[in-house]
This record gives C-alpha cells, structure tokens and sequence, in this order.
C-alpha cells in the first residue's frame, strides 16, 4: 500500500490513554449500493497488521470505521468484567435453554452492578481520599454484606474504605492482569 494511503488515528482511550494506530481502507467491490471494503490497522511501533472486513449500505467514511473497530475493546473488556465477576464462562451445560438461561443470568449480575456503579459515580461524590468505586469493589461488598456475611457491616465497610484509599495513595502495579499497590518504600505487593 502506498505511503499515502495511511492516516494515524486514534481506535479510542485505552488503559494508558488514546489507542493510536496508522489505518487504511480498500474498496473490495466496484462502489455500488453495498459497499464492501478492508479495513487494515497497522500497530505504529510493531508495523502488526490487523484487518477487518466491513460491509455497509452507505458510503462511510475511514472515521466511521476506525470509530466503528475501537468500539471492538469496549466489548471485550465488558466480556472480561462479565467472564470474571458474573461468572459468564461458567456455565457446564448441554443444551441450548440452559445456556441461554446462564447467560441471561450472568449478564443480569453484571449489568446489576454496572448500574450500581453508575449510580454511585452520579450520586455520591468520592471522598478525596478514595478511589471511586468500582465494579470489582461492588461485587465484593456484595457478597460480603449480603450473600454471606460473616462478621458486621462496619467491619466490611471499614476494610472497602482502607483498599480504596490504600490504592489512591500507591500508584497501582499491573501484574499479570491483575493490579497491586506498590508501596513506596520497598517493592512488596499485596495480593487480596
């Protein structure tokens, strides 16, 4: 593909802030009332190629596809949060009804806590000292508070707060996926 034909832009934000790529668009039919193109993303440092088919009635524009594409992450990271606090790959089913009412219920649980946090970001401002909460805070308090309670409300309230403000002070620590507070003295890392 010729220099020229490249435009860098950006899929949309990611964990570490826009997700910038060089995109190029090839029409793969002669234009007519359905447009069928290629779509063809090249990662900026790796020169990886990645390429998506795309059909659509109208002609659209290269902006419209890349926006279209980039809308691809936010789906996977919602099928990530499902999979891990709503338990969506967990279903051991044989027949279709079953899955299909697994499904349902996993996708329930994870839009009951979605709102929730929604909810609580318009609602309720964040002490300064805390981090907003999240998803997986929600999840756990949940469960704490009301499915299986082991000791009181205040104690659980109480251990929230301490890992909300405890990741606010320590720049957080990706490790394997998983994030852990780093302190500022020494490298130990806390799991939970």
């Amino acid at each position: 593909m010729p220099k020229r034909a490249w435009q860098k832009l950006s899929a949309g934000r990611g964990a570490k802030g826009q997700r910038f790529y060089d995109w190029a668009v090839i029409d793969l039919a002669k234009p007519a009332p359905d447009r069928h193109q290629l779509l063809v993303r090249r990662n900026r440092n790796t020169g990886e190629l990645a390429y998506y088919r795309c059909h659509s009635t109208t002609p659209i524009s290269l902006n419209a596809l890349v926006k279209v594409a980039g809308s691809r992450w936010r789906v996977e990271e919602t099928f990530q949060t499902g999979k891990g606090l709503a338990g969506l790959d967990e279903h051991q089913v044989r027949r279709y009804p079953s899955w299909a009412r697994w499904v349902t219920l996993a996708m329930l649980a994870h839009a009951f806590l979605a709102v929730v946090r929604a909810d609580e970001h318009a609602h309720r401002p964040t002490p300064g000292d805390l981090i907003p909460l999240s998803c997986n805070e929600i999840c756990r308090l949940f469960t704490t508070l009301v499915v299986r309670p082991v000791r009181d409300a205040a104690h659980r309230l109480a251990w929230s707060d301490w890992r909300r403000r405890h990741r606010h002070d320590h720049a957080p620590v990706t490790t394997g996926g998983k994030l852990h507070p780093r302190h500022k003295d020494h490298d130990l890392q806390l799991e939970y």
